[in-house]
C-alpha cells in the first residue's frame, strides 16, 4: 500500500466515510489536486465536479467551512448575509491545520478534529458524482451533494456565480 494513504489524516477521512455509511475509496493521483483544477485535470472531469473545502474564520474565531463547486469563487457577502454577520475573516495555513487537522491543498469536508459550522454550494447538485480532497494533495474520494451535506451537516446555499 502506498504510505500516502496509511497517513493519519487520510486514515481519518476513510474512518469517518466507513462511520457516514458511504462506500467511497480513496484514489491518489499522480499529480497534485492543490487547486480545483489540478483536481479536475487529474481525474479528467469538469471543474465544476470539485468539492473544494475553503475554511474562513467568524470574528469569534470559529471555523466555517464552504464546501463549493470548482467553478465557483466563494462570495463572502452572501455568506455573511445568511451568517447574520459583519465579516468573514481569512483563515491563514496554522488556523486551517489547529482547527481541521488537515494542511492546505488536502483540506477534506470529513475527518476533521472539530466541527465546524458548515456551508455546502447547491452547484455541487448540478453532479452526479462529485470528488473531494481525502487528507492529502494527491488524495481524493468520489462522493455526491447528497452525502456530502448528510457527512457534514451542512446547510445548501448558493455561495457564488
Amino acid at each position: 500500500m502506498d504510505p500516502t494513504l496509511s497517513r493519519p489524516a487520510v486514515e481519518r477521512v476513510r474512518s469517518a466515510l466507513k462511520s457516514g455509511d458511504s462506500f467511497a475509496e480513496i484514489k491518489l493521483l499522480e499529480s497534485s489536486a492543490r487547486s480545483s483544477k489540478e483536481a479536475a485535470d487529474s481525474l479528467c472531469i469538469e471543474v465544476g465536479q470539485i468539492a473544494a473545502s475553503i475554511i474562513f474564520r467568524l470574528p469569534d474565531d470559529s471555523p466555517v467551512l464552504v464546501i463549493t463547486s470548482g467553478r465557483h469563487r466563494v462570495d463572502t457577502d452572501l455568506i455573511t448575509k445568511h451568517l447574520g454577520v459583519a465579516e468573514l475573516l481569512r483563515a491563514d495555513a496554522d488556523y486551517i491545520k489547529n482547527i481541521s487537522g488537515f494542511t492546505i491543498g488536502g483540506v477534506s469536508p470529513v475527518g476533521w478534529i472539530t466541527s465546524p459550522l458548515s456551508i455546502i454550494d447547491v452547484a455541487l447538485n448540478d453532479y452526479d458524482v462529485v470528488w473531494a480532497a481525502a487528507g492529502h494533495p494527491h488524495a481524493v474520494y468520489p462522493t455526491t451533494f447528497e452525502e456530502l451535506q448528510r457527512m457534514t451537516g451542512s446547510t445548501p446555499l448558493v455561495v457564488g456565480e
